[in-house]
């Protein structure tokens, strides 16, 4: 189902300059129960992107009472709120008096992750494509998502799940749909830094955050490939997959994923990511 502007349909203006040039930002939540998890933390994303973009967008009130209705008598399901600077002509400018944002809300179904990839971790492609630098659209989720696509079709079928991209420096970054940490011993976690690219995922912040809660130190560093191979185990996390722990990278191997499983279950009793 999708809202366009507060109203059900499947058609949006061909002029919208999120289809033309990407002039937008998206947020992807996770609703169990009729509830989006971590939603505030969502719409300040969403809020701030808006405010670095300059789009003039700021009614949270009315992406609520939206998002109420289309959650409603939802189980487990996929939200996807897209904004937009809105219809306007020709150029990369935007021009005209009044153009007003586009906001579009879509719910889908939930998608299926096989128990073992949750549970025994998941094997992962390291991919030839690199992150660009552009400090001024780090962190945020832009519609500009090309790097991811060309990363993510670099394979095919169902043994790899997921692709790890480096920067233009060869820094580990994040994944094609996630972010990254790594573990080392005396309970240290480790994660990217994001100042030139990446996106700044309400998960790896909620980890950021409340770390210490559950006995974890937590460092925002520079990584290259040799960091995550010293590492004793990494992980993957996102607002819909929740934690996926790693078996395989390329063809390193890692024999753990204890800890790993211990911070998923953290989450999911919190009400932080969805149980399985």
């Amino acid at each position: 189902m999708f809202l366009l502007n507060g109203k059900s349909t499947d058609n949006i203006n061909l002029h919208d300059r999120g289809l033309h040039y990407g002039d937008g930002l998206f947020e992807t939540i996770a609703v169990i129960d009729q509830r989006p998890l971590l939603l505030e933390k969502h719409l300040e994303r969403l809020m701030s992107g808006c405010e670095r973009l300059k789009i003039d967008f700021d009614d949270v009130a009315i992406l609520e009472s939206e998002l109420d209705d289309l959650c409603k008598d939802q189980d487990r399901a996929v939200l996807k709120i897209i904004i937009t600077s809105g219809a306007g002509g020709r150029g990369y400018q935007r021009t005209g008096a009044g153009t007003k944002p586009t906001r579009l809300l879509a719910i889908t179904p939930w998608p299926e992750y096989p128990d073992t990839l949750l549970s025994q971790g998941i094997n992962v492609h390291l991919c030839s494509t690199r992150l660009g630098h552009n400090p001024g659209l780090a962190g945020i989720k832009h519609l500009n998502r090309l790097e991811q696509v060309l990363a993510r079709n670099e394979w095919e079928g169902t043994d790899i799940t997921e692709g790890l991209m480096l920067d233009i420096d060869t820094n580990v970054i994040e994944g094609t749909m996630s972010n990254i940490f790594a573990i080392y011993p005396d309970k240290e976690l480790r994660t990217p830094d994001l100042s030139f690219c990446g996106i700044e995922g309400i998960v790896r912040q909620y980890l950021l955050d409340h770390c210490k809660e559950f006995s974890y130190e937590c460092e925002v560093c520079q990584m290259s490939l040799d960091d995550l191979y010293t590492a004793s185990e990494i992980f993957f996390c996102n607002s819909i997959a929740g934690i996926l722990p790693v078996r395989q990278l390329g063809e390193h191997k890692f024999s753990s994923q204890q800890a790993t499983n211990e911070i998923k279950k953290i989450l999911i009793s919190q009400g932080i990511i969805a149980p399985p």
